[in-house]
């Protein structure tokens, strides 16, 4: 009861900064998930937190009920009771972990009657470039995401091991230098929501936060409008500053911009996501281009149509 209470208080300790407070179907179905297995494992835990302090005063050395059974050796009843109950509580939260598993692959795409967004993401020492290869732009510490709509994000990194989190949405997935991982989520309602590196990656990395905006379409069409205004082009000089190491709030010195909006760029080198890829691994990059002109392989979600 005690760890129940406490994930319910931590649930309202802030908006958008957990998995216990959704705000898109993949984040939901992780929380029920989490509570039903909690269900589950209180069969064992309650008994055990009840029969220990009963036991203890039952067998009590001043108790006046108390036996004494030098010769008893075994019992089936509390052989099936010790070994059975959890042999089938095994059984059923595998099952039910196995069948949520499938339903939360991170590469499946969201059923959804609007097209997904596609956001490449590139690890940085220590911050997050957001790359918009349709609308041509980017930005870094700052990822705007219209509601209700799905958003397939292409993740690898321009140095060390990533690992890329959005709480509040779901999931988690690492970006590697040299390899391309896919991850799909959906924000059901406008916030500002919490993302981060929860790879250590060296010290800065608890610094590798940045600002999930999810907004409302037209909302989202403006910051857009504005981003094609900045008159900052993300070309290669700009990129070999950005991609040096350091915090974001560091590039003030080189760029002018507000860290608090993040740094955007009005246009994006073309075909920048690749060529980081290729830096490292040629022969991966040429495979997910012809992935991505395939499209997506796999089929959507289950939990999206909770």
């Amino acid at each position: 009861m005690v760890a129940l209470s406490s994930l319910v208080l931590l649930a309202g300790c802030g908006s958008g900064i957990s998995f216990l407070d959704p705000h898109g179907p993949v984040a939901s179905t992780q929380r029920d998930l989490l509570f039903e297995v909690i269900a589950w494992m209180m069969i064992v835990v309650l008994p055990a937190i009840v029969l220990v302090p009963f036991v203890a005063w039952r067998f009590r050395r001043t108790g006046n009920n108390k036996s004494y059974h030098p010769n008893w050796q075994f019992s089936w009843p509390l052989e099936i009771i010790v070994w059975g109950v959890p042999v089938v509580l095994v059984c059923i939260l595998a099952t039910l972990i196995a069948g949520k598993a499938r339903s939360l692959d991170p590469y499946a795409a969201i059923p959804s009657d609007k097209p997904p967004l596609t956001v490449e993401v590139i690890g940085l020492d220590y911050k997050w470039l957001f790359v918009y290869p349709e609308q041509n732009i980017a930005s870094v510490g700052v990822l705007a995401l219209p509601v209700d709509r799905p958003v397939r994000f292409r993740l690898t990194s321009d140095t060390v091991m990533q690992s890329f989190m959005i709480p509040a949405l779901g999931s988690q997935i690492y970006a590697m230098a040299g390899m391309v991982t896919e991850l799909n989520l959906l924000a059901d309602r406008p916030a500002v929501l919490m993302g981060q590196n929860t790879q250590f990656n060296g010290l800065g990395f608890q610094n590798q936060k940045f600002d999930t905006l999810a907004m409302p379409q037209a909302d989202f069409d403006r910051w857009i409008a504005n981003a094609k205004q900045a008159e900052r082009p993300l070309d290669q000089d700009a990129y070999s500053i950005v991609s040096e190491k350091g915090k974001l709030a560091d590039l003030r010195s080189r760029f002018d911009f507000d860290p608090s909006k993040g740094l955007i760029f009005s246009s994006v080198e073309p075909a920048l996501f690749a060529t980081v890829v290729a830096r490292y691994r040629p022969e991966a990059a040429h495979r997910h281009e012809s992935d991505e002109a395939k499209g997506p392989a796999h089929k959507g979600h289950d939990h999206a149509n909770h």
